[in-house]
């Protein structure tokens, strides 16, 4: 089989998971043609592998105009089958509607494609506007289409049923959010496929022991909702009460000047670095370089977040939010800690707990097995290709 590959903006920074995932699902004997809809701005990605995934990938923004029209022209029938998508889209309103049938011509550039080049199916990672995109291009006569729902489903707009109504199967990289799709999408069986990490590669280092400062690490994009803050308020209060706490941040973002003032507010400036964006080598050498990962999300879009996975295939306690799918991700005390969010008393509490090396080997260790046994992405990527298989038989 060649399927179609579609990831928004594809690649980007936080696009290495795509990457691997394709991967494996050329392992497991599928050829894999990648799609995105815009190409991304030159400096979004780091990762070695961004020059050939630019090069690989067919963007579909801008349409040919000439392509998309002749496939309109010449099948007056479909178009109509599909502006009729459109206009049925209850929750969108009218105005919004007249700018999703605009994605008419992108869809038919993308049916045009698939002809051309043979693609026997479409997996869409979106449930945004690129899920209308592979509703459209079908009704124009591309090809079945699957989607991955990533995060929480109000961050995706809105006509959630008529997207999986279209759908020849969707997965979901949490349970919740299976539940979710269950909830608004009567009628639908959502297939719960988390995201994978490649175990083989990050994997626990022999280090020397030291007796230095308990070394935290946080490597998520610099927003206000990923809980930097938290987790520095925690931290100066066990500075204050004699711990040795070192502090590394990994990621870009618009949150980066709050943070800066934030560190100096609390006096932390020798104690916290800021690393900026990292390259998969840099998580990497980062991950083994450091005592415990931290996590302290809150409110939406956060599900399974993969540099947790990483952190936990490379032997490290966790500590994160009880957000989004890490519920189902990390046993509470056995291979990681949870805590509420935004609470900072209950975080200190968990680095003071990280503070005990025997506490955090063991932990760490718990970590690696569930990694090994839950989160490699050959596996995810064999079972998304079993699903693709069976949607077509």
């Amino acid at each position: 089989m060649r399927i179609g590959y579609l990831i928004p903006e594809f690649p980007a920074q936080t696009h290495a998971f795509f990457w691997r995932e394709a991967q494996g699902l050329a392992d497991s004997g599928l050829q894999v043609r990648f799609l995105s809809t815009r190409r991304p701005a030159q400096d979004t990605s780091r990762h070695a592998f961004t020059a050939t995934a630019r090069a690989q990938t067919a963007y579909l923004f801008p349409p040919s105009l000439r392509t998309a029209l002749k496939l309109l022209l010449t099948r007056p029938r479909r178009a109509l089958r599909a502006l009729a998508y459109v206009a049925g889209l209850t929750e969108t309103p009218p105005h919004r509607r007249a700018v999703l049938a605009g994605l008419l011509l992108p869809a038919a550039h993308l049916a045009a494609l698939a002809r051309r080049e043979g693609l026997d199916h479409i997996h869409i990672h979106s449930f945004a506007n690129a899920a209308h995109l592979g509703a459209l291009c079908h009704r124009l006569g591309g090809p079945p289409f699957s989607l991955t729902l990533h995060g929480d489903l109000p961050v995706y707009g809105r006509d959630h049923a008529a997207k999986v109504a279209e759908a020849a199967f969707v997965t979901a990289v949490t349970e919740p959010l299976c539940a979710a799709i269950r909830a608004t999408c009567p009628g639908s069986t959502p297939h719960h496929l988390s995201m994978g990490v490649d175990t083989e590669r990050f994997a626990p280092v022999v280090a020397a022991i030291t007796d230095g400062p308990l070394r935290i690490t946080s490597i998520a994009r610099l927003n206000y909702v990923k809980g930097h803050a938290c987790l520095l308020d925690a931290m100066a209060a066990l500075v204050a009460s004699g711990h040795d706490l070192t502090y590394a941040i990994a990621g870009d973002g618009p949150y980066l000047a709050e943070i800066v003032a934030k560190v100096a507010q609390l006096g932390l400036g020798s104690r916290v670095t800021l690393l900026g964006p990292l390259s998969e080598d840099g998580v990497l050498a980062l991950l083994r370089a450091s005592d415990v990962f931290a996590l302290t999300s809150f409110g939406l879009g956060e599900a399974a977040p993969v540099a947790v996975m990483e952190a936990m295939a490379c032997g490290l306690p966790v500590i994160c939010s009880r957000i989004g799918g890490t519920g189902d991700m990390i046993a509470d005390g056995r291979d990681g800690i949870l805590v509420p969010q935004q609470d900072v008393a209950a975080i200190a509490e968990a680095l003071t707990r990280l503070g005990d090396r025997a506490t955090r080997h063991r932990i760490g260790q718990a970590a690696r097995a569930t990694a090994l046994a839950r989160f490699d992405y050959r596996h995810k990527a064999a079972e998304l290709a079993a699903l693709i298989r069976a949607s077509q038989a």
